[in-house]
């Protein structure tokens, strides 16, 4: 009796086993759950005229709805009190303009921008590649990113915003201040659809 039930002990533990591990194997390698974005695509190579600079990289953009509080004026009979030549307080209700608290729902699209630059001539007079990124807001605001890089292997670079309608980039050669010249003009890196 007890061989018999060592026997069957085995085969159900065999049978489990045998069961089991495709199942964990297969969770093993199942990709990590990922966040999908509203945007993300690669952008470049870009480079300026000479060859001696080269960019490129990924920008994400996600998509976020947010409550946003506002303060909007409104007429409001609010209660004034003044006190007259004798000392007494008088209070009536007068209408103001007054601001009012309101609370209302934005789309926001916070985004960022990863490259790669490199630089093909790190000696002499202009011996940094620059990247100048220039962003245009959905209310037509601009601003500009710039990077660097004097050395002899690449470096990366990242930055974030929110709201951008537009991203472009400029590729160019400079001193270790600022970029002079060899440049490529301003190149898609995102436009809002």
């Amino acid at each position: 009796m007890r061989l018999v039930s060592r026997i069957l002990i085995g085969v159900t533990a065999a049978t489990m086993m045998s069961v089991a591990a495709p199942v964990a194997a297969n969770a093993a390698t199942a990709p990590a759950s990922s966040a999908t974005h509203y945007y993300q695509a690669g952008w470049g190579p870009y480079s300026s005229p000479s060859g001696k600079s080269k960019a490129e990289g990924q920008v994400t953009v996600d998509k976020k709805i947010v409550k946003v509080k506002v303060f909007v004026k409104k007429w409001k009979r609010v209660l004034v009190c003044k006190k007259d030549k004798h000392g007494k307080l008088i209070c009536k209700k007068v209408w103001r303009l007054v601001k009012v608290p309101v609370w209302k729902t934005e789309t926001h699209y916070p985004f960022k921008v990863d490259s790669t630059l490199h630089n093909y001539k790190w000696w002499g007079k202009y011996g940094c590649a620059w990247e100048t990124f220039k962003v245009v807001g959905f209310d037509g605001s601009t601003y500009y990113k710039s990077f660097r890089n004097c050395g002899k292997h690449p470096k990366s670079y990242s930055f974030t915003g929110k709201n951008a309608k537009h991203i472009f980039v400029d590729v160019s050669r400079g001193n270790p201040w600022r970029p002079k010249n060899d440049h490529s003009g301003y190149k898609d890196v995102y436009h809002h659809a």
